[in-house]
């Protein structure tokens, strides 16, 4: 049985190599990048790379909660809906507390690794840039096989079916709002809007209406979206099945 070490075990592992590794007899490295030690080098890379675009990090940034790093860019659009999660663990999180990630920055500019096409030795910091214009990675991106799917099918995919999982908001256009975050928005945003609007939830219903305006959109979403239909409701069976269903389970419990 082989033993692997956990991730932050690892982790500490290479940084412990990474230090002895450029140091020999007397005082530590300077100052400047150090080279990883034979074999780390991949490790070191993997390291420093962000989750969402597997690339070494770029203007990384670290959100305060749960301290998963990406690329400031990577993370734009976890910053744009109403109730952002870490791409990572999913832990919800405050966009006015993602902060700058100088650790890393100055991690990267420590380190050195060997360009996984030409070989050259790169800070990090520096490993984007070289890999982008590197003639043996493009060539070894330009003989990557294409993608074949494993067992080809012949099953039809349907397209016919409504989006009853995110909404968009009828007041302003907000999209990929689950029904919680859809009420937690026109709450906060649409408390005092007067207009009647169609209620996106019950219009992709099989039973909805798509032409009806409620009246007072916010108490119909307080009083009439508390739950989750897809917890309670048999989307292959129309209203009046819905009905009796509920009627005959209703009976069996008392």
């Amino acid at each position: 049985m082989t033993y692997t070490p956990s991730r932050p075990m690892a982790a500490a592992m290479l940084r412990s190599l990474l230090v002895s590794g450029g140091a020999g007899p007397g005082p530590g490295p300077g100052p400047g990048p150090r080279d990883p030690p034979p074999g780390a080098a991949d490790a070191l890379e993997a390291q420093f790379s962000c989750p969402i675009c597997l690339e070494v990090y770029h203007r990384a940034v670290c959100i305060a909660g749960c301290g998963h790093t990406f690329c400031g860019e990577c993370l734009q659009p976890c910053l744009q809906v109403p109730s952002p999660l870490c791409p990572l663990c999913r832990m919800p999180f405050d966009p006015k507390k993602v902060e700058k990630a100088s650790n890393v920055e100055k991690q990267l500019s420590s380190y050195k690794a060997p360009c996984r096409g030409c070989s050259k030795k790169v800070t990090l910091t520096k490993m984007r840039a070289h890999v982008s214009s590197c003639g043996k990675v493009q060539e070894q991106m330009a003989n990557c096989p294409k993608f074949v799917p494993v067992i080809p099918t012949s099953q039809p995919i349907p397209s016919n079916i409504p989006n009853r999982s995110t909404f968009v908001c009828p007041y302003c256009g907000a999209r990929n709002l689950d029904q919680q975050e859809l009420v937690k928005h026109c709450m906060e945003n649409h408390r005092n809007d007067p207009n009647k609007v169609v209620c996106p939830v019950c219009s992709a219903m099989p039973w909805g209406d798509p032409s009806y305006k409620s009246a007072n959109f916010l108490q119909h979403l307080l009083h009439r979206h508390k739950f989750s239909y897809d917890t309670f409701v048999d989307y292959s069976i129309d209203e009046e099945a819905a009905l009796q269903a509920a009627l005959a389970l209703s009976l069996s419990e008392n």
